[in-house]
């Protein structure tokens, strides 16, 4: 299959079928191009990131110990669920403080259930150490945000360099601080 769009591409390569090229996006791609672009094409290039920055030690943390009883960490080619509840898919994020970039992760969870499997869900965005759960639905605006995205993080990836660095509030909880500041 030759499909240039790389949305097709990407659904081609989900459901196996033969591709040129094959495209991948996951999850933490999303959540990285909705937050910083040079992160996203270092996360491409499978640069690690330092596990020891206190901001991913939190997120650990919160992923290894919220709703524990309940987590199933459910691996759908690309995609990696935190948890199923009463069918709904839900997102565990350890802070509120970047909603749009956890809301386009889901949203692209949800968009990949409906596109790849033909499963129609919603989803939840938890922040379980504000107690606080938010709705998420795959609306069409959703489903046009998400295309968005990912032809965006085509061409980001596809780069031969990461962008420029640019200076933004939370650079410098950022676990690939060094490769930008430094």
């Amino acid at each position: 299959m030759t499909d240039s769009d790389p949305v097709g591409r990407l659904l081609a390569t989900a459901r196996g079928e033969p591709v040129d090229d094959p495209f991948r996006v996951t999850g933490v791609m999303m959540q990285y191009y909705h937050v910083c672009k040079r992160e996203l094409w270092f996360e491409s290039r499978n640069l690690e990131i330092n596990r020891e920055n206190a901001t991913v030690v939190r997120g650990t943390r919160v992923d290894e110990t919220a709703y524990s009883d309940k987590r199933e960490n459910l691996h759908l080619g690309m995609i990696s669920l935190d948890l199923l509840d009463d069918g709904r898919v839900v997102e565990i994020k350890p802070s509120s403080a970047l909603t749009e970039p956890a809301e386009m992760q889901l949203s692209y969870y949800l968009w990949y259930l409906d596109r790849v499997a033909d499963v129609q869900r919603d989803g939840v965005l938890a922040h379980p150490r504000e107690r606080n759960r938010e709705p998420v639905e795959l609306t069409d605006e959703r489903v046009e945000k998400v295309e968005a995205a990912v032809r965006g993080i085509h061409s980001i990836i596809t780069q031969s360099s990461p962008p420029p660095a640019e200076e933004k509030p939370f650079c410098d909880s950022c676990a690939y601080h060094d490769f930008c500041w430094c």
